[in-house]
């Protein structure tokens, strides 16, 4: 039996926080059309804060790579047995999975095939990673909703139902972020240059990315003795793994913030950062940056021999340019010699960094779309049709 229209029940899944973010956002969203709808599934504080019934926390699913998912698949199985229950047992109007599609595609497949319709709300990187996915993705969901513009027109061809509806990020960052404030409000020096290190959210990739990250910094301080050095880190875990890093340079000092990444990246005139979200908050906040990466040897040595990666580039400042904006440091690339090389080309050349400021404006421009209400306006227009 349909449920009336105006009260609907929406169950979602987010994986990790920015997943938690955007949950929020179009719970929000969503409310505004439809007040007394029901929000149940997995979340983070933010979608509880927004109404929100967690059955299990987000933090459940901040998992990345291949082998680090399969060494917790069991858990991540049981969950999703238990979730499956659960939803069909309410039979929501709509399912809304989050990004997480290691975990969400899977749980769509499912819910789509018992007549629950279904959208993936931040479009899988297919376009660059695995991208035979994407007839996976067809048969999980009835609409996709897109953060970058270029994506629809993927999904379009292999017969995929999707829109563009922004990122909501470009409306949350201002297009005005004063260094002087950022630094101010984190008790650092309004005076000379400072880098920024963040070396990622996931124990798993900053144990790979803090000692070069170090290094890195070593060396730039004694090619440019007054630059100072903060590091905006996710969470106590990440923090303890950097802080074990930097024994090693006892000499070397580095302002440690807890949290308050995008505070750290305004504070900063260059950015050293692992591949991924961080780049576009980096982007958006406009200042230039260095972005490297490295998988789990077993995980890279995979997608180099089955060719699971398809993109030129990784980094989403140069996704989104069509170019190389920024340099792109991945695996073996990820030197400390390299990554202090390309740092030093934002801290010494001012003609490259005016250049990159406009560039990264235009982009920020582009993607300020009032993202939330375009996603709760094409999740009510999914909701009116009959399937």
């Amino acid at each position: 039996m349909k449920r009336h229209s105006t009260s609907p029940t929406f169950a979602l899944v987010a994986g990790e926080a920015s997943g938690d973010q955007l949950g929020a956002a179009l719970i929000t969203d969503l409310r505004s059309r439809f007040p007394t709808a029901r929000f149940v599934g997995i979340g983070g504080d933010n979608m509880r804060s927004a109404g929100m019934d967690t059955w299990w926390d987000s933090q459940e699913l901040a998992l990345f790579g291949l082998f680090e998912v399969l060494a917790h698949f069991p858990r991540l199985y049981n969950i999703r047995r238990k979730l499956v229950q659960r939803i069909l047992s309410i039979q929501p109007d709509v399912f809304i999975g989050i990004d997480a599609p290691d975990f969400n595609l899977g749980l769509e497949i499912k819910l789509k095939a018992a007549g629950i319709k279904t959208v993936h709300y931040v479009s899988p990187t297919v376009w660059a990673w695995r991208p035979k996915r994407v007839r996976k993705i067809a048969r999980a969901t009835d609409l996709v909703l897109c953060l970058f513009p270029f994506e629809p027109d993927f999904f379009h061809g292999h017969g995929v139902a999707a829109e563009y509806v922004g990122h909501p990020l470009a409306e949350q960052i201002p297009l005005q972020n004063g260094t002087v404030e950022a630094r101010t409000s984190l008790g650092v020096t309004a005076s000379g240059q400072v880098l920024a290190l963040l070396p990622g959210s996931r124990a798993s990739e900053v144990s790979r990315l803090a000692r070069p990250m170090v290094d890195a910094a070593a060396l730039l301080s004694k090619q440019l003795p007054d630059l100072k050095f903060i590091a905006a880190m996710a969470n106590p875990a990440v923090e303890a793994i950097f802080r074990s890093a930097l024994v090693s340079h006892p000499g070397l000092e580095v302002r440690i913030v807890p949290g308050q990444a995008r505070r750290v990246i305004a504070a900063a005139d260059t950015v050293v950062c692992a591949s991924g979200t961080v780049t576009l908050e980096t982007m958006l906040i406009n200042r230039p940056m260095v972005s490297v990466y490295r998988l789990a040897p077993a995980t890279y040595h995979l997608a180099r021999t089955f060719k699971l990666i398809e993109r030129q580039f990784f980094a989403l400042p140069n996704i989104l340019a069509g170019e190389a904006l920024i340099p792109e440091l991945i695996q073996d690339e990820a030197s400390p010699e390299r990554m202090a090389e390309c740092a030093l080309r934002w801290l010494t050349q001012e003609s490259d960094r005016q250049a990159l400021y406009r560039r990264f404006e235009a982009l920020h421009n582009d993607l300020r779309c009032n993202a939330s209400e375009r996603a709760a306006t094409a999740v009510s227009g999914l909701l009116e049709r009959e399937k």
